[in-house]
């Protein structure tokens, strides 16, 4: 099927499907062998997957009765349900903070749900489909720093019959939707709104200039015809997950970067390393091309090799040119999880988000220094991917001249050639990362891979049942976790278990029921965001089907649950409004307020969130709070 095709509906597909229309993985291997080898070794027990008595290290503690309930909760776990709204525990109230559209500038007209703007009204409002965020304070003043992914086309421009742009100017504001908000948020009469006017607001775009840091920057591959030092660029874009820094700045995690660039027909062929990522002569439907010639892969082949990286951003200074870190690696960037190891070096954990690609970490050249200068840590260091065993342990892999014959910045432009190379584990899409504050031990959510046991990467590496990844044809997700040998987050070596599989006891008997701290009260699918608070609850958010019917029966709209890790206690806190995304969360400093991001409501055409009535549904950001006012948590 070709994207052209009438039965292709570009807008009810997931990045990954149209990937795989525009760039066919491998021929499938057999993999029944390994299929029935990796079920031969583990029995089923009680109608969920025994996996030795390793990989559940909390399935000998769960709870089972409200005696035992975890105290680091304090609210009553609230019902799935397929609602347009926000839904949340008794004792708890929620406002909007941002929705897209919302004026940064007090010249800036508010949104129009008739015309949904103009690209100069877009490029001074807050942008499109809000995904990762921060929090950050300096004098008393409150820096909101938040993702703007992508757009959804058909809401965009949904004011034209067809749902397509009508001119260059519907093309732009497209294009303006996307990149990073920056914004003063104040609270006033115990709501939070944004400041309009402040010295801080700024909207960081696929235009705004930049620089490349790091091994990559001047190297051939990243030069063009308008950079011919191949140290400059301009924009960042689909920005997923982000992380932040002790030294106080945002980063910002480039992920589809890939659907923005086209060539000059459907069935202009890209080389193999460009195909690796996914970039075909055929965008997403967004155009760019038509208004910038840079997306233009005939004409321009290394411009995509300067996309695919993590964003570094001062939120204090609108001044200074956001930075792209490539020695964190070139891949489809979901989160970047930044720990202080005990030597001081610091780390950076990320997972890779496509259907069988890798989960690496950064580890530092220099060591941080608080209070100093660490305006360059994250330009030197080695680049590893991990490798899990079944038997529970696992190593971080170099992907250096030694390991993998490619220079420090062939490896970071072409990371996952790297990993391949490597020998790393193919994951079922590597999503947030999370570090307890509470001990040393790191989460990564695997949201889903309907291609495990079936089908190669892009690379052409295999994905067997196995280790991290135990379900053929994963339609739930799990979150897998992993120790540190020692505690030390610089350790080549560490063992790992499955802290929940995710999956629907009311529907299923086997492995698809999900590990035991799933019941049919609690139950979800793919796991998407996951992100620790100070108290060490694990925070999960969930973006996956809301079909609420067969496979997904009882499992209602997409969702934030809280876990503990250790009872392994998994309890729903929130439930979104209708066909959105929960996704990004963060807190005021005194805790009294979580800010949650919810992500295109209506994309199938079914919500008026948050506006209600007929109104046009846009992404937003809610305040979630206490109505006895206490601190959350």
């Amino acid at each position: 099927m070709k994207l052209d095709d009438p039965n292709c509906n570009l807008d009810n597909m997931t990045f990954d499907d149209i990937d795989e229309i525009l760039n066919p993985k491998p021929e499938d291997n057999d993999f029944d062998a390994v299929v029935e080898s990796a079920i031969s070794r583990r029995g089923f027990v009680g109608g969920v997957l025994a996996f030795g008595t390793g990989l559940f290290l909390t399935s000998t503690s769960l709870v089972t009765n409200k005696a035992n309930a975890s105290t680091l909760f304090n609210f009553e776990q609230i019902p799935a349900n397929s609602e347009d709204t926000i839904t949340l525990p008794k004792g708890y109230n929620w406002h909007v903070v941002a929705r897209w559209g919302d004026p940064l500038f007090s010249d800036t007209p508010d949104f129009d749900d008739a015309t949904r703007g103009t690209a100069a009204s877009q490029t001074r409002a807050f942008g499109d489909n809000n995904d990762g965020m921060a929090l950050f304070e300096k004098d008393g003043k409150s820096i909101y720093v938040v993702n703007n992914e992508y757009t959804n086309r058909d809401i965009m421009w949904g004011n034209h019959p067809d749902g397509k742009p009508a001119s260059d100017d519907d093309i732009l504001k497209g294009k303006m939707a996307h990149g990073v908000t920056v914004m003063e948020i104040a609270e006033k009469d115990g709501k939070w709104g944004i400041v309009k006017d402040s010295p801080f607001n700024r909207r960081i775009t696929p235009d705004t200039e930049m620089e490349i840091a790091g091994p990559a920057a001047g190297h051939a591959l990243m030069k063009t015809a308008a950079d011919p030092s191949g140290t400059k660029t301009l924009g960042t874009w689909n920005n997923c997950g982000n992380g932040r820094t002790p030294w106080g700045t945002y980063l910002a995690c480039e992920e589809n970067f890939n659907g923005y660039f086209s060539g000059p027909n459907e069935d202009y062929e890209v080389g193999a390393e460009l195909k690796r990522y996914g970039v075909s002569g055929k965008d997403w439907g967004y155009g760019w091309a038509k208004i910038d010639e840079r997306f233009d892969v005939s004409k321009h082949p290394n411009e995509p090799n300067r996309a695919g990286y993590v964003v570094e951003i001062d939120p204090f200074d609108p001044n200074a040119a956001p930075k792209k870190r490539t020695a964190l690696g070139r891949f489809k960037h979901e989160n970047a999880e930044v720990v202080i190891a005990q030597n001081g070096k610091c780390v950076v954990y990320m997972g890779d988000d496509e259907r069988g690609e890798f989960l690496y970490k950064f580890v530092s050249e220099g060591t941080y220094a608080e209070g100093g200068d660490n305006s360059a840590l994250l330009d030197s260091g080695t680049l590893y991917a991990a490798r899990f065993s079944d038997d529970q342990k696992g190593e971080w892999l170099p992907l250096t001249s030694e390991t993998v014959g490619m220079s420090t910045a062939e490896v970071a432009i072409h990371s996952r050639q790297a990993a391949s190379k490597a020998g790393a584990t193919t994951m079922d899409r590597p999503e947030w990362v999370a570090s307890n504050p509470v001990k040393a031990e790191v989460y990564c959510a695997l949201t889903n891979n309907k291609n495990r046991g079936k089908k190669p990467n892009k690379g052409g590496d295999e994905t067997p049942v196995g280790g991290p990844n135990p379900r053929e044809a994963n339609n739930y997700g799990q979150i897998v976790r992993w120790r540190p040998a020692g505690g030390d987050h610089t350790a080549t070596s560490f063992e790992w278990d499955l802290f929940v599989l995710a999956g629907n006891p009311t529907v299923h008997k086997d492995a698809n029921a999900g590990s035991q701290n799933v019941n049919p009260g609690n139950m979800f699918n793919s796991p998407d965001g996951i992100i620790f608070d100070t108290n060490g609850i694990l925070w999960i958010q969930t973006d996956g089907k809301y079909s609420n019917e067969g496979d997904f029966a009882g499992h209602g709209n997409n969702q934030m649950l809280a876990g503990d890790p250790s009872t392994g206690e998994i309890r729903r806190f929130l439930v979104g409004p209708k066909e959105c995304e929960v996704t990004g969360m963060t807190f005021s400093p005194d805790r009294k307020t979580m800010f949650v991001g919810i992500q295109h409501p209506g994309e199938d055409g079914n919500s008026h969130f948050p506006g209600g009535g007929d109104s046009v549904p846009r992404s937003a950001i809610v305040a979630v709070k206490r109505d006895d006012g206490a601190a959350m948590g």
